[in-house]
């Protein structure tokens, strides 16, 4: 996930540029082999950049947090090393320092289906080294055939059991565990769209760049897969201190996998429920403290809370084409926390491997994506109320609804350049501020 607080301009855009080169030439220094012994370390990196251009639209007025309507042109850059070490029988240790900078179009507000999952909310948008990620992770053979599990990020080489259970714990990034959709999951790769890299209306758990101390139990078999997580929260909405209060400030995620073949082809379905509980703001309250302008920081109190429940899909229709969907839903009664201002959302689209023209690292896609906001939470809107991604000063409430399409060409080894597409109706919800919107990206990923 990509979150965010409300940044400045854009840096220069050649510090960006220099960052990410500076990073990516690293990476092939770092490529490996994989051997037919078990891996004792691994290490792997990878280094995205993405360019946007929105070009201007109508809107018949605009607030503090709006998808502005001037012109606009921003870049994001990410640059990430993965290490990983093997310490005993099914125990590693894995340490990922990253380095990002940039911001989003109109600093990342305005759109609950934000259009570039790269960024983060963050208030400086030059280049910053932070951890990512510090698990360790213990995996239970429960017996059976085991396969070979090539080296990866956060991967080691090596035989792995085909039924395990699976324990981590530290600091990690939720969607590396849950909805892991094979189309619609990697914004450096796949869908740059928020609502098509996780669920929408999944308020999951992480700090202001995504990641957070979790513990994290899995069952898994070649069929079902059976995944539960407790996880800090954040101090404050769209934060980066963890609640150290995990009596009162916490967030628990269950997720069932059950995989299948349909005519030979893989597939999956996918179901998932969340609780989180935080000292939270609630909309209703907001507004009878303040009909007018609403706070919704000052009706914040441990005991509210937050749930909600996802289902999503994956098969292949044929070996190089595939096809997803998601749908998600949560209550919408209390302030986001931690990812977007999306209440319930559907998606959709397919994925196709260029190997018919010859090209089979090659991936064209298209997908479409509505959502929508709670009766509370779109009253809370209307009244002139913020949230932390959203604010217009008033709301003519309508679905928003984006349509996006992407070709990533594999140009060498480990480099795959990207032409994206996106066309947005009703931006933030306001048919007041339908547009159309139009966004263009050019989105450049190293990997090794």
């Amino acid at each position: 996930m990509r979150r965010i607080l409300h940044a400045p301009a854009l840096m220069p855009g050649r510090t960006a540029v220099a960052a990410f080169f500076i990073a990516a030439g690293c990476l092939p220094l770092l490529a490996q082999t994989d051997s037919t012994a078990n891996e004792r370390f691994t290490v792997h990196a990878q280094a995205t950049i993405v360019n946007q251009y929105k070009p201007g639209f109508s809107a018949k007025y605009s607030g503090p947090n709006s998808l502005v309507p001037q012109e606009e042109d921003q870049t994001s850059v990410t640059s990430t090393l993965y290490l990983g070490a093997r310490l005993w029988r099914g125990a590693s240790l894995y340490l990922n320092p990253e380095l990002a900078g940039g911001v989003g179009l109109s600093q990342a507000s305005g759109v609950g289906a934000n259009t570039n999952g790269e960024i983060f909310r963050v208030g400086d948008p030059a280049p910053q080294l932070y951890l990512a990620r510090l698990f360790f992770r213990q995996v239970v053979a429960l017996g059976g055939d085991s396969t070979w599990q090539p080296g990866d990020q956060n991967q080691l080489a090596g035989r792995m059991p085909a039924n395990y259970l699976a324990f981590t714990l530290g600091k990690v990034g939720m969607n590396d565990y849950f909805d892991d959709n094979r189309f619609s999951h990697d914004p450096r790769t796949q869908f740059l769209d928020w609502a098509l890299m996780d669920y929408g209306a999944w308020d999951y758990p992480a700090n202001v760049r995504g990641y957070t101390p979790s513990f994290i139990a899995e069952w898994i078999t070649p069929r079902h897969e059976l995944r539960c997580a407790l996880s800090m929260v954040a101090t404050t909405a769209n934060g980066n201190i963890m609640n150290t209060d995990i009596a009162n400030a916490n967030s628990s995620t269950l997720e069932y996998t059950r995989r299948h073949k349909l005519r030979g082809l893989d597939g999956a379905i996918r179901i998932l429920g969340f609780y989180t509980s935080t000292d939270m703001g609630n909309y209703r309250e907001s507004l009878a403290l303040s009909p007018t302008a609403p706070d919704i920081t000052a009706t914040r109190m441990y005991g509210h809370t937050k749930y909600g429940f996802g289902i999503s899909g994956e098969q292949y229709i044929t070996p190089n084409l595939g096809c997803f969907f998601r749908a998600s839903w949560n209550d919408g009664n209390n302030e986001t926390w931690a990812f977007t201002e999306i209440d319930h959302n559907l998606s959709g689209g397919i994925s196709l491997a260029g190997t018919r023209w010859k090209r089979p690292k090659d991936t064209w896609g298209a997908a479409y994506i509505i959502s929508g906001l709670s009766k509370p939470h779109r009253d809370y809107l209307q009244a002139g109320g913020l949230g932390f991604v959203l604010g217009d000063g008033n709301l003519d409430y309508g679905h928003e609804q984006v349509l996006g399409t992407y070709y990533s060409a594999a140009i060498a080894e480990h480099i795959f350049l990207s032409g994206y597409y996106q066309f947005l109706l009703n931006p933030g919800y306001n048919k007041d501020r339908q547009g159309p919107v139009n966004v263009f990206s050019v989105r450049l990923h190293i990997e090794v």
